[in-house]
């Protein structure tokens, strides 16, 4: 496997993101986790996104997983995928109704994609989702709720621990606090950080 899971934006270290893609290299940014969003206010943030990944030299244009698509056909036009922060169970519910769920996974671990992102991008990829209402809403979710992540990782991410200034530490810090209790696996991200895999090499940057 190949990510990059940011704790938040592209962290401290984008050079080694760009490393894992090929030159000049194509992703497509997932924002789907901001889908409850003004219109307007999502366009903007999408924006912001592609401009901070152009600036890397990368080639970058949103995927809309709400949008009908062979969705497989067309991840696979690019190198990797760069999955936006914000609700994880609204990005979870996305990509369960457009099989990307099926997708990302196989895709992920044949490297055929490289997976990167932020906040809720890392933390739907852990075995499950549960603790994490401390700090998403979970009744954005217009529909039943998933509590199954998409289990690519064998542990949980818990972004954004120990990061003044950030307006979920402190909610963050009472999911790390849960999972302490209940003996769930997890790796705690300040914001800067970020888990780099790179086949068998996993290094916290």
């Amino acid at each position: 496997m190949k990510l990059y899971l940011s704790s938040f934006r592209l962290g401290d270290h984008p050079d080694r993101l760009v490393a894992l893609l090929p030159p000049n290299g194509r992703v497509a940014v997932i924002c789907n986790s901001i889908d409850t969003e003004d219109p307007g206010v999502r366009r903007a943030k999408v924006a912001d996104e592609i401009t901070w990944l152009t600036a890397l030299g990368l080639h970058a244009e949103e995927v809309d997983l709400r949008e009908p698509t062979d969705l497989r056909a067309e991840l696979l036009r690019y190198d990797g995928v760069w999955v936006r922060g914000g609700n994880v169970f609204l990005l979870r519910a996305a990509m369960a109704r457009s099989g990307a769920d099926q997708l990302l996974p196989e895709l992920i671990r044949s490297e055929r994609l490289v997976y990167a992102g932020y906040s809720a991008g890392p933390c739907v990829l852990a075995p499950s989702l549960r603790g994490l209402e401390l700090c998403d809403d979970a009744g954005a979710v217009d529909g039943e709720v998933i509590w199954d992540g998409l289990g690519v990782l064998d542990h949980a991410i818990v972004p954004h621990l120990d990061s003044p200034g950030h307006p979920e530490t402190e909610l963050l810090a009472k999911v790390a606090d849960l999972y302490d209790r209940t003996g769930v696996p997890y790796l705690p991200l300040r914001d800067g950080q970020a888990l780099l895999v790179n086949g068998y090499d996993s290094e916290l940057v």
